[in-house]
This record gives structure tokens, C-alpha cells and sequence, in this order.
């Protein structure tokens, strides 16, 4: 019997198949799998780098750049956004309110002119006319500013179009009344009334809310101008933190107490805090001075004279009504003590060339309210004609015309005053941060320089 050797396959050939090599653990994979596992190998070889001191320098090194480069990249923004919002307030915002101011005071004198001249024995004073004009010229141009800057508040549109579209109506209606009072005609004073009540019901309404919504949007621009930098404090904290922690680091491995590039990082880091520190604490006490000693005692003064242009309205409107004004009369003692109150208020806190101006007003407030009571005494005797002169006419002596004149002068004296103390103390803050935002990021790029130089420095030693 013959015996057959039978040999092994060849790997390839005939006898069996090419087993394909094993792939090493820690080939990556390809494809979406491998770009997904990117990440996760960049940690590891991070951390096998930085088992060795050199790795572990070349990471402490890379931090420092990151770390300083976007404290720099923060704090500039955030304080260019500072200083841009102060400059808003200043160019802006405050101009605005002020604009809704006037047209709500505006509209109110427009109001008591209305009815003083109304009142006028034969033809209207010229004086008054032209006064009438004037105030509502003036409502129409604030009006407009106004306008410019309600597209984005729909609160503020609505009132702008409820404003807009009945100021005519309200103007129309008081044409009407002098020209029915020049022929003689008794029908004049309802139109006048008629006049009154749309101002009082529906447009001064209005301009009150537009005034109320851009003193609350410079209030809240205030607040955000004078608020606390937490973020960029932090991380410049934290810059100045980890500089520490790594010279402390590199003394103790290299028995080196100074590092030169470390120290530069950590000297133009400290410099960045304290003036930054100091340029922002100095700025939000300015303009929180411009709110307390500028724009809070506008307000209230603005109110003071609006609440007093509207009890004269009221004043002139019950000598309209002849007889049938007790609504009025009743409204004027509801405003009378909101415009000694609010001069009261005003006398606590105002200083200077404001507090005696705000003296002057209340002064002349007290002699109009008396010289009220003279005119109400002399309507209700049945002395109408005499009621009228004393409150119209400016030539006499004591008359509710000069004395309440006198009291709108002053008050616009002392609301220039107010203005102008948020104007000084708003730019003063404006001033305070002038350079900080660039100085803070050229700052940020010597600390990431110094420590890199400091770092490569101590690399070069393991060469």
C-alpha cells in the first residue's frame, strides 16, 4: 500500500484563504466614527504629553495664551459696550425723554393758553396766541423725535398714533371756539371745553405713558451703564490666579524664584485690574450721580410743572364754564397739592443755582395758590368780570398770571439745571473709561506674550 503526503495549504494559494492582519488597539477608525473619536484622542494625547514635565509646561503654556487672549477679547467688548451705552445716553436716550417730556408739557401749556386767551375781554392778546402756537409747534417737533425712536417699543408707537392722530382734532376744535367767540357766539365756549376734554381724556393721557416709557428706558440704560463687570472681573481674577499658581509652580521645579516673562504677564495683568477697577468704579459713581443728581430731579420738577400748567388749565376752564365749572374747580384742588408736594420734594434734595430756583418756584406757587382763592371768591360774590382780570390779566399786581408766570419760569430754570448736571456727570463717566477697552486688550496681549516667553524659556532647558 502506497502512502501519500499531503502538504499544508499555502496561505493564498489553492489549499486556503489570506487571513487579514490584525489592526493595532489604537489605530483610529475611519469615517464618521473616527471624526467623532477626534476629540476624545486629542484629550488622551494631551494627558500622556503631559505626564512629562516639558508636555506638562508646553499645556500650562497653551492655558495661560487661551486664558489671557479671551479675558481681552471680553473685557474689551464688555467695556466698549459700556462706554457705547453712556455715549447713547448722552446722544441719545436723554435727548429723547426729554423730547416726551416736552411734548406732555407741550400740550399742557397749550391747554391752559387756550383757555386764558379764551377768557381775554374782547380781542385775543397776541401774547397768548402767539404763547398757544408755540406750544404746540413745539409738541409737533418733540413729537416727531419721539416718533423716530418708538418703531421697536409697540407701547410707545401706540401712544405716538393715538397722539398724532388727535392733535389736529383737538386743534381744529379750538379754531373753531375763537372763531365763534370773535363773532359773538356762546357756542364758542362749549367748543372750547369740548377741546379741553379730548386733551384731558385722551391725548394728555397718552403723552404721559410716552413720557413714563422713555423715563423708564433711560433709567433702565442707566442701570445697565453703572452695573458691575462680573464676568470680566472674573476672569481676570482667574488670569492673574492661574500666573500665580504657575510661577509658584516653576519655582519649586526649577529653584528659580524670578520668571522674567511670567512677571511681565502677571505686572501688565495687575495694571489691567486696578485701572480698570479704578476707571469703572469711577464711572458708574458719575453716572449714578447723573441719575440721582440730574435725571431723578428732572422727573420730579417735569412733574411739578406739568401738574401745575394743568390746575391752570383747570383755573382758567371753571371761569369758562361759568357757573357749571365745579368739575374743574374739583380737579384743581387734586392738582394743587401734587405741585407743592413735588417742590417739596424737589427742595429736599436740590443744591446750588437748582435749589434756588426750586425756592423761587415754591415761593411763587404759594402766592398763585392764594391769589386762587381770591379769584374763586370774587366768581362766586357774582363778580365775574373782576374773576377773570385777576386771573388773565398779566398787568395786575399779584394776578394769578404773573404769579403763576413766575412759577413756570422758575421751574424751567431749575429742570436746565437738572439737565445739565446729567449731562456734566454722564460725560465725566464718558471720560473715565476713555482707553480702557483698547489699553485692556493691548494688556491682554503682553500677559499671553510674557507667558509664552516664560514657558519657552524653561522648554529650552530640555533640549
Amino acid at each position: 500500500m502506497t502512502a501519500t503526503a499531503t502538504r499544508p495549504a499555502v496561505p493564498g494559494g489553492p489549499g486556503g484563504a489570506v487571513p487579514e492582519p490584525a489592526a493595532p488597539p489604537n489605530a483610529p477608525r475611519g469615517g464618521l466614527a473616527g471624526l467623532f473619536e477626534l476629540p476624545g484622542a486629542a484629550v488622551r494625547g494631551i494627558a500622556r504629553s503631559a505626564r512629562t514635565t516639558p508636555g506638562r509646561l508646553t499645556v500650562i503654556a497653551v492655558g495661560l495664551v487661551v486664558l489671557a487672549l479671551v479675558t481681552g477679547v471680553v473685557a474689551t467688548i464688555t467695556l466698549q459696550e459700556r462706554k457705547n451705552t453712556i455715549n447713547d445716553l448722552i446722544d441719545h436716550r436723554e435727548p429723547l425723554a426729554a423730547a416726551s417730556q416736552e411734548v406732555y408739557r407741550s400740550l399742557s401749556d397749550a391747554d391752559a393758553t387756550a383757555a386764558s386767551a379764551f377768557l381775554a375781554i374782547g380781542v385775543e392778546p397776541p401774547s397768548l396766541r402767539q404763547r398757544y402756537d408755540t406750544a404746540i409747534a413745539r409738541a409737533g417737533v418733540a413729537l416727531a423725535k419721539a416718533a423716530s425712536d418708538s418703531a421697536g417699543v409697540p407701547e410707545a408707537a401706540a401712544q405716538v398714533e393715538i397722539l398724532t392722530r388727535q392733535l389736529p382734532v383737538y386743534t381744529g376744535l379750538v379754531e373753531t371756539a375763537r372763531a365763534n367767540k370773535r363773532q359773538g357766539f356762546p357756542v364758542g365756549s362749549s367748543y372750547l371745553l369740548e377741546a379741553s376734554s379730548l386733551m384731558r381724556t385722551t391725548i394728555l393721557p397718552a403723552a404721559q405713558d410716552l413720557y413714563r416709557i422713555d423715563t423708564d428706558r433711560l433709567a433702565e440704560e442707566q442701570d445697565d451703564a453703572s452695573s458691575f463687570p462680573w464676568v470680566t472681573t472674573f476672569l481676570v481674577l482667574a488670569l492673574l490666579a492661574a500666573l500665580i499658581t504657575t510661577q509658584v509652580y516653576l519655582t519649586r521645579k526649577t529653584n528659580r524664584v524670578l520668571n522674567v516673562g511670567l512677571v511681565v504677564a502677571t505686572a501688565a495683568t495687575v495694571l489691567a485690574l486696578l485701572w480698570g477697577g479704578v476707571a469703572v468704579t469711577v464711572q458708574s459713581v458719575l453716572v449714578s450721580s447723573g441719575d440721582e443728581d440730574g435725571s431723578h430731579q428732572v422727573d420730579v420738577l417735569v412733574r411739578a410743572r406739568i401738574a401745575a400748567l394743568q390746575a391752570r388749565a383747570n383755573e382758567m376752564l371753571t371761569l369758562v364754564a361759568r357757573g357749571d365749572g365745579g368739575s374743574y374747580e374739583q380737579v384743581f384742588n387734586t392738582l394743587a397739592p401734587q405741585v407743592t408736594g413735588l417742590l417739596n420734594e424737589a427742595r429736599g434734595f436740590a443744591t446750588g443755582d437748582m435749589a434756588r430756583e426750586v425756592q423761587g418756584a415754591a415761593d411763587s406757587a404759594e402766592r398763585w395758590l392764594n391769589t386762587h382763592q381770591e379769584i374763586r371768591a370774587k366768581d362766586v360774590d357774582g363778580a365775574y368780570s373782576d374773576a377773570v382780570k385777576l386771573a388773565v390779566d398779566s398787568s395786575v399786581q399779584g394776578g394769578a398770571a404773573t404769579t403763576f408766570a413766575n412759577l413756570d419760569d422758575a421751574l424751567v430754570a431749575a429742570i436746565g439745571h437738572g439737565r445739565q448736571a446729567f449731562l456734566d456727570d454722564t460725560r465725566g463717566g464718558d471720560r473715565a473709561l476713555t482707553l480702557l477697552a483698547p489699553g485692556f486688550a493691548v494688556l491682554a496681549v503682553v500677559a499671553a506674550a510674557g507667558a509664552t516667553m516664560g514657558i519657552r524659556d524653561r522648554l529650552r532647558e530640555y533640549r
